[in-house]
């Protein structure tokens, strides 16, 4: 006899908001935006307070700011959350070895075998929902289902602080009602054709006549969507999410003309990603360069390297040079600057170099010693003297360390 399968998906309430407020009690209760002012910000997140308001993830800062002009905003702290979700991670570990991270915020659990049934997801539910409030003062909302798609569905039913099950029985009740826009896979161009048709709740995609379906979305997209009617996926919980590349990118409020503060821009955005990749304990051997200039014209190079790394040196020594010899601006300034990394090898992985570079393995003890304090004590202990604040005469603004970003943090919701 097959065991009953029993997924979770654990999505943490308004994460990167819900630290905030941890850190600083005062803000409690207030309407708090994760993101950055002015025409080019974007909100990464947002507490349920701002929501209130109509505020989303993902919703340009100019908009938020008219719906809620009384909200707290702050720019965000990626490696405090970063640390955070990790610790969060053991605890998923901890109940069960199958673990499918979606996000810095949210992650499938496969509990078959270990919950007996739906019911018993419930008791492990709120025993790691104990154990995350326990030891971070977080809350998280969990989905229960025999699915994933079922499971993420009914995370976001009883949000915040909730759990939810979807079982069989409920798909008519719970699911049907729901708009055509919670499947996966309709977009909005999508939606307005079924809707087009009165196709408008997720009950509608079964009683509609399967050649209109297949007219608006094609055959296969109106197999895949009548599946998830029913409530059918049979996707497995993936332990091998690994991510084939790792890259940091930033939106810039105003374009940047200046070749000192692109350079800058560079080396910032490298150091965010050379701490990433230690953090996860990769080193990557292709270096990919992303520039958007004012204009939208937007370039993408790489360039592969002699060795793998997870040193910034040697990432923005690759970027530089792509930026120098294969991006032509031809006066354009940089509206978004992003590097990544690919051709992934976990560090101490693989057969060591024969003759061991001295200097590269002291750049890297250091590294490692300033993600050991800055992961303890926080980012602004410790800075490279390249991105200190810059005089007035050079800054928009003297106290950024950096060009003046739009938008830094990914959204989440």
């Amino acid at each position: 006899m097959s065991l009953a399968r029993v997924i979770l998906h654990v999505d943490m309430d308004a994460f990167y908001a819900a630290v905030e407020v941890r850190e600083n009690p005062e803000l409690s209760g207030l309407p708090l935006i994760i993101g950055h002012r002015g025409p080019r910000g974007v909100v990464s997140t947002c507490s349920y307070e701002a929501r209130r308001f109509g505020v989303h993830s993902a919703m340009p800062s100019v908009r938020a700011e008219r719906l809620c002009p009384q909200a707290v905003w702050l720019p965000g702290r990626m490696s405090l959350y970063a640390s955070i979700s990790r610790d969060i991670r053991k605890l998923f570990a901890d109940t069960t070895p199958l673990v499918e991270p979606l996000s810095i915020d949210e992650a499938f659990l496969d509990l078959t075998g270990i919950a007996r049934d739906l019911a018993g997801g419930v008791v492990a539910a709120n025993e790691l929902r104990s154990r995350i409030h326990a030891s971070q003062s977080l809350t998280a909302s969990v989905g229960i289902a025999a699915n994933k798609f079922l499971a993420k569905v009914a995370s976001d039913m009883n949000k915040p602080n909730g759990v939810t099950v979807i079982a069989p029985q409920d798909i008519e009740t719970k699911l049907w009602p729901l708009a055509i826009e919670r499947l996966w896979g309709v977009g909005p161009k999508t939606a307005e054709r079924l809707r087009s048709q009165r196709i408008r709740k997720i009950g509608d995609l079964l009683r509609v006549n399967s050649v209109t379906l297949r007219r608006l979305v094609g055959d296969n997209s109106a197999a895949h969507l009548q599946r998830l009617a029913r409530g059918e996926d049979e996707r497995p919980v993936s332990t091998g999410r690994d991510a084939k590349s790792i890259s940091e990118e930033r939106t810039y409020e105003r374009d940047l003309h200046d070749v000192d503060e692109i350079d800058r821009a560079l080396l910032a955005r490298s150091e965010g990603l050379s701490r990433d990749l230690r953090h996860q304990g990769l080193l990557g051997r292709t270096v990919h360069l992303k520039v958007r200039g004012g204009d939208f014209t937007t370039w993408t190079r790489s360039l592969t390297l002699p060795e793998p790394t997870d040193l910034a040196e040697t990432i923005v020594a690759a970027a530089r040079e792509l930026m120098q010899e294969r991006i032509q601006l031809e006066g354009r300034g940089v509206r978004l600057l992003g590097v990544g990394l690919s051709g992934f090898a976990a560090t101490g992985s693989g057969q060591a170099s024969l003759f061991q570079d001295e200097q590269q393995e002291k750049v890297r003890r250091l590294a490692q010693a300033t993600d050991a304090i800055r992961d303890r004590l926080g980012d602004d202990l410790l800075t490279r003297a390249r991105l200190l604040p810059r005089s007035k005469s050079k800054a928009s603004n003297p106290d950024d360390p950096e060009p003046p970003e739009a938008s830094s943090l990914p959204s989440i919701d």
